[in-house]
C-alpha cells in the first residue's frame, strides 16, 4: 500500500515515467492534471486518471528509475558498466564497499542498493558541491543509511579497513593502488573505470609493484535491437564507449 509522502512512479500511455511524492498536490503533463493525493492508500499497479481521462500506472520506485532522475553535476557512471562491476566482482549484500570520485553518485547508489541491507558504501569525494549533489540523489534513492559520502582525497590514504571491493573513477587511478592493497581483505577486489587509454597504461605500469592478480580490462558496448513484424535489425544507435573497466583481486 502506498503511504502518504512515499516516492512513486507514474508510466503514462506513452511509457513515459514520472517520480514524484504521493501527496495532496497535482502533477501537471501534456496528457491533463494528475491527482496525486489519489495514490495515498493505493496498491502498486492500479491506475489514476488525470482530468481528462488518461491513465497512468502506478508503482513503487525500483533503483533503475532513481538513476534515471539523479541531478548530475560530472557526468555518471551508465548502469551498464556499474553492472559488470558487480559481475566481476561478486559483490554482494553485507559487503563493505569503497568508491571514490562520487561525483553525482550513480555507482554508489548502484552498489548500495547491492549491499544492503547490512552492507556499507563509503564514498570519497574532493569537491563539496559534487558531494552535495550525491548526498541529495543518495538520499532520494532512501540509501542514507547505507551509503555515506567522505570529504577526503584517497589519494592521501583509506581509512577503512578489511574491504570487500575499492571502486576507482579517477584521472590517477594508480596513485590509490598503495592505499587499496593495505585496505582490502585478502580475495577483495579492485575496480577502476578509466576514459582512455593512457590511464590504463600508468595503471598496469604500476601493478607489479602490488599484490593484485587476475588482472583484467574490458569494455562495455550495449546495443538494442528494432523488433518489427516484418524487419528485425540491430539499432542504428547504440551505448558505445563510456569507459574501460579494470578489474584486479587482492591476493
Amino acid at each position: 500500500m502506498i503511504k502518504e509522502s512515499e516516492r512513486i512512479v507514474l508510466i503514462d500511455e506513452r511509457g513515459r515515467k514520472y517520480l514524484v511524492k504521493a501527496e495532496r498536490r497535482q502533477l501537471h503533463t501534456d496528457l491533463g492534471v494528475v491527482e496525486l493525493g489519489e495514490a495515498i492508500g493505493q496498491e502498486p499497479g492500479k491506475r489514476l486518471k488525470s482530468h481528462v481521462g488518461r491513465e497512468f500506472v502506478l508503482l513503487k520506485p525500483r533503483i533503475i528509475d532513481y538513476l534515471r532522475k539523479l541531478r548530475r553535476v560530472p557526468q555518471i557512471m551508465l548502469p551498464k558498466d556499474a553492472a559488470q562491476i558487480v559481475a566481476y566482482t561478486g559483490v554482494g549484500p553485507g559487503d563493505l564497499v569503497v568508491d571514490a570520485g562520487v561525483g553525482s553518485g550513480s555507482l554508489a547508489i548502484f552498489l548500495g542498493n547491492i549491499v544492503r541491507p547490512n552492507g556499507r558504501v563509503v564514498s570519497y569525494e574532493v569537491r563539496e558541491d559534487f558531494e552535495r549533489v550525491a548526498e541529495e540523489n543518495i538520499s532520494m534513492a532512501g540509501l542514507g543509511g547505507i551509503v555515506t559520502v567522505k570529504l577526503k582525497d584517497i589519494y592521501e590514504g583509506i581509512d577503512e579497513s578489511d574491504v570487500d571491493l575499492v571502486t576507482l573513477d579517477l584521472p590517477q587511478p594508480e596513485r590509490v593502488l598503495p592505499h587499496a592493497e593495505r585496505a582490502l581483505k585478502p580475495g577483495g577486489h579492485l575496480a577502476t573505470f578509466a576514459p582512455c587509454i593512457e590511464h590504463l597504461q600508468r595503471l598496469y605500469r604500476e601493478f607489479p609493484k602490488f599484490s593484485f592478480a587476475n588482472i583484467k580490462t574490458i569494455e562495455c558496448l550495449v546495443r538494442e535491437l528494432e523488433v518489427k513484424p516484418t524487419c528485425t535489425r540491430p539499432s542504428t544507435r547504440m551505448i558505445a564507449h563510456t569507459g574501460y573497466l579494470t578489474f584486479a583481486r587482492q591476493v
